[in-house]
């Protein structure tokens, strides 16, 4: 069975070093100590989501603290190429589920767009529940992959700010039901930053499709089925990664 994993913002500055202690505090040590009922003796995993993991003994606990005797240390680099998937808001709880499936194929970065299609609308506190509430997911999913190196969640973009992530991208594609290009006709870099765009359950106006092609962006289909906005992008960024040197 694998360690189970808490997140330590601080982790990695400095580095520790094996025998460094390591404390924990606020809700990731509560989670440890009361809900998980970790015991002096029992190892675990700290990361701090940006490439530096240690793996430890539980050396001390207390109420919402816990002290960790640092065994081992792994420092691993950004993976490359980078994969930034902008999501747009689907209805209901799609947007969570989109969230946590993206997190685990290795995403480096979740950017929720306001497509004009969009049901869903964020606005004022609702923008401020929702956007947590995508980052809570994304932090527990990537502690359950155990990932070295968490996503970005970012607040919400306007057709304007995902034009500009497009243009600036080495490669970036937009699924599209009626484009007649397959995504496995595009050719994938080996390295720099990858931008996947997935519209909403009604679909991309022609509009956003036009200004995202003329920014740079491949308007690809997956095949012929017509997949969930929750889904697709995940089915994407897995076949984009198959073809690179990460899932080699």
């Amino acid at each position: 069975m694998s360690l189970p994993v808490h997140l330590v913002p601080s982790l990695g500055d400095p580095t520790p070093v094996v025998g460094d202690r390591v404390e924990v505090d606020g809700d990731e040590a509560h989670h440890a100590v009361a809900v998980r009922r970790t015991r002096v003796g029992e190892r675990l995993v700290l990361t701090d989501g940006a490439g530096t993991s240690v793996t430890g003994t539980v050396d001390g606990t207390g109420k919402r603290r816990l002290t960790v005797v640092v065994d081992e240390v792994d420092v691993v680099p950004e993976p490359s190429p980078a994969v930034t998937v902008v999501q747009a808001l689907p209805k209901g709880d799609r947007g969570e589920l989109a969230v946590e499936v993206l997190t685990e194929v290795g995403v480096a970065e979740v950017v929720p767009w306001a497509a004009s299609r969009s049901v869903a609308v964020w606005k004022g506190e609702r923008a401020e529940r929702s956007l947590a509430r995508w980052r809570a997911t994304s932090r527990e999913a990537a502690k359950q992959a155990r990932r070295s190196w968490h996503p970005v969640v970012t607040p919400l973009a306007s057709t304007a700010d995902v034009v500009r992530l497009v243009a600036d991208a080495d490669l970036a594609v937009v699924l599209h039901e009626a484009a007649t290009s397959p995504l496995a006709a595009v050719a994938v870099p080996a390295s720099g930053r990858i931008v996947v765009v997935v519209g909403p359950e009604g679909g991309l106006s022609d509009d956003e499709v036009a200004a995202l092609v003329a920014a740079g962006a491949h308007g690809v289909r997956l095949g012929s089925e017509v997949l969930r906005t929750s889904t697709a992008g995940v089915v994407a960024v897995g076949a984009l990664l198959a073809r690179t040197p990460r899932w080699s």
